[in-house]
């Protein structure tokens, strides 16, 4: 049952009725059950004085494109209830009118655009007002036979208002039928969600928790949870083995999925997804449609089913099954725009948002992460009134083309013009190993800068750990994400990249920075001092290059390496043979992998920095000290050394280096491969030749 989560200590000391709405819309937006992600709408009448001083009675309502569970005062719209109440008298009014309208009714212009459900507020008589999509209640109005059993439920307390698209003819309906009725206490609307009052914000909520729970009651008392999705086809495949599939299959999807546009991916194998993905009834369930008009922007009409048993020996069918249904989906897409498409009409990307796989889960696409756990967190709530609206009778959703029209709604699509603009590396992956170093850790704040998502791969997990935070505090939840990675262990990268395709459905920029430095005289360097250097800095390299190598030409889309490899591996550095050849090394493997790699789309590229004494861990070690005696030197006189022999005088920092990566990883360079960027303030000594 869902719970009231109330808290008069808190309510009590909100004086202002706006932050009353404020916080009795938090708390619906914090459980889902109640309320969708982006989806409902709140609001409050009250009194204010304009901007004139004079006393003016304002509705304040959920502004358009928030969230009800994190939005803030600022979120809401404003608007004079002395110009929207002659509404009322209309006849009819387009969704233009009514928005235009609603524009010059705003209290502030600063205020965003009212919610598209502002005139259902409006028009009932009632301070508060909620208007939510709880999947108990969804799952009645979802039911082929919801109206009857919401009459055993409700009795005459509630008044049924059959499918109209938002806007306001439904709204008038729903205060017609409000009015016509004195014992009305809730309005159910077909295929769509609840609303309820209150003279207070907290009666208001009560109501809304209340009503919901009787219908919730009412559904459980008749689920038999052996016949859930007509009963179980599939078990779940154990976690570790469900995991380990979806970590090998996702490159694929995402290729697959990747048209014009590249998409994050994500991996859900909650207890309710794996029922689902399981249920004999499931595949055909799963086609009938959205269980919300709120659902379709974020999850299309349906999603993908793929047609498999779950074996964890099938993997390479699983994958073919994927890449024969992801081309399928797309098809059939372009066929339902085809066949539904109105003048001016842009198609969206084919591809599905959401992806099901007996015994393993579901896989969630977006133009981010967080819009890709959107499409998620939208079908757990189409999951559960399947559940509960096949308990009650059969599940219904709207017709094809009604669908289309939410779909391709001018007020809905209004809400995603909202978004941030895509950028560079916008729809990217990033690897960057040493991330929790100098140049690692500001390359990755580069590249996030810009709309990539990062995996910051370091021995130092603590490092990346604590680096990774301040990139998703600043930027946005799992925009970065921290793996442990020894570069010289193969079971280690291939766990961190797999770790990684959990979370973003693969890579498309790897940053191959790990690094140590030694020096010695030569006749002084050991076979441990050379391998050591020829571990990390070759073997390491490679064993990283490899395996994105792989999934780079598994995705199909092309990819982006960038090797740090050092002044040294074009210059011979005094005292520091092990480390200059290893570097040189990287150098012409990086051109290697270039050549193969052309027509598969990938690049490889190195650049070649010097001194970078900021933020280093190895200039930090016994390298500094090294350094300074194979120069006869004191350590602490090493930046001013460097600077003076550079030809521009200037010392080079991480961010510089971070300047590089990006150069090389975007589409500034797309028609270079192979080549060597010097970034040490011009050495003469090591200028390429």
């Amino acid at each position: 049952m869902v719970q009231s989560l109330w808290d008069s200590s808190k309510a009590d000391q909100l004086q202002n009725g706006l932050d009353q709405l404020v916080y009795r819309s938090n708390i619906i937006g914090a459980d889902r059950r109640v309320c969708n992600i982006f989806g409902g709408n709140t609001s409050t009448k009250t009194v204010v004085q304009d901007f004139r001083g004079r006393d003016v009675e304002v509705m304040y309502v959920k502004g358009s494109g928030s969230d009800l569970g994190s939005m803030k005062a600022g979120n809401f719209t404003g608007l004079r209830m002395e110009d929207i109440r002659p509404l009322f008298e209309r006849e009819s009014m387009t969704d233009e009118e009514m928005v235009a309208y609603l524009g010059h009714t705003m209290i502030d212009a600063k205020h965003p655009r009212a919610s598209i459900e502002t005139l259902l507020h409006a028009f009932l008589p009632f301070k508060h007002v909620d208007h939510t999509h709880p999947d108990a209640i969804i799952s009645l109005c979802c039911a082929d036979n919801g109206k009857a059993l919401a009459k055993e439920i409700y009795g005459d307390r509630f008044v049924w208002v059959p499918y109209v698209r938002p806007g306001f003819t439904l709204s008038k309906m729903i205060a017609e039928g409000v009015l016509a009725n004195p014992k009305a206490e809730l309005v159910l609307m077909e295929k769509h969600g609840l609303v309820t009052w209150g003279e207070t914000s907290e009666a208001c909520y009560a109501q809304t928790i209340k009503i919901i729970n009787e219908a919730e009651a009412f559904i459980e008392a008749r689920v038999n949870e052996e016949r859930l999705f007509g009963g179980r086809k599939h078990a779940a495949l154990p976690e570790e083995v469900r995991r380990s599939i979806a970590s090998q299959v996702m490159p694929t999807i995402r290729g697959a999925v990747s048209d014009a546009k590249k998409a994050i991916l994500s991996f859900d194998d909650q207890a309710d997804v794996l029922a689902f993905v399981g249920g004999i009834d499931s595949p055909k369930l799963s086609q009938v449609g959205a269980a919300c008009p709120d659902h379709l922007v974020h999850t299309k009409v349906v999603p993908l089913f793929i047609d498999w048993t779950p074996n964890a020996d099938d993997v390479e069918g699983l994958k073919a099954k994927l890449a024969e249904g992801v081309a399928a989906y797309k098809e059939q897409y372009k066929a339902y725009f085809e066949r539904n498409k109105n003048e001016g009409d842009v198609m969206f990307e084919a591809a599905p948002r959401v992806i099901l796989i007996p015994g393993v889960g579901m896989i969630n696409t977006g133009k981010s992460w967080a819009l890709s756990q959107v499409s998620g967190a939208l079908y757990h709530r189409a999951i559960a009134v399947m559940r509960g609206a096949t308990a009650l009778g059969q599940f219904v959703s709207l017709s094809e083309n009604e669908s289309y029209n939410v779909e391709y709604w001018p007020l809905e699509l209004y809400k995603l013009s909202l978004a941030p603009a895509e950028a560079e590396f916008s729809r990217k992956v990033a690897l960057i190993t040493g991330g929790a170093g100098g140049i690692g850790s500001e390359t990755a704040r580069r590249l996030v800068s810009e709309g990539a998502h990062v995996v910051l791969a370091d021995l130092n997990l603590e490092g990346a750990q604590k680096v990774a935070a301040d990139i998703n505090e600043k930027y946005g939840a799992h925009r970065a994400l921290a793996v442990k990675m020894d570069v010289t262990d193969e079971a280690a990268i291939l766990s961190a990249y797999a770790e990684a395709i959990l979370n973003y459905g693969g890579v498309d920029i790897i940053v191959n920075n790990a690094g140590l430095a030694t020096s010695s005289p030569f006749d002084q360097t050991s076979l441990k001092e050379w391998n050591l250097n020829m571990n990390v800095l070759g073997t390491g390299y490679f064993l990283v290059a490899r395996e994105a190598f792989k999934i780079m030409k598994q995705q199909g889309i092309g990819g982006n390496m960038v090797f740090i490899g050092s002044k040294n591996s074009v210059y011979a550095g005094k005292s520091a043979s092990a480390y200059s050849a290893a570097k040189a090394l990287e150098a012409h493997l990086a051109r290697c992998i270039a050549a193969e790699g052309g027509e598969f789309g990938i690049r490889v590229n190195t650049i070649l920095p010097d001194a970078i004494l900021q933020g280093s861990a190895i200039w930090n070690g016994n390298w500094r000290n090294e350094r300074a005696a194979a120069y006869g030197i004191e350590p602490d006189q090493l930046e001013e050394y460097y600077r003076k022999r550079t030809t521009l005088l200037v010392n080079i920092y991480p961010r510089d280096i971070a300047e590089g990566v990006a150069f090389f990883a975007s589409s500034k360079s797309d028609k270079t491969t192979g080549c060597m960027l010097t970034i040490d303030g011009g050495v003469p000594a090591a200028f390429t030749r």
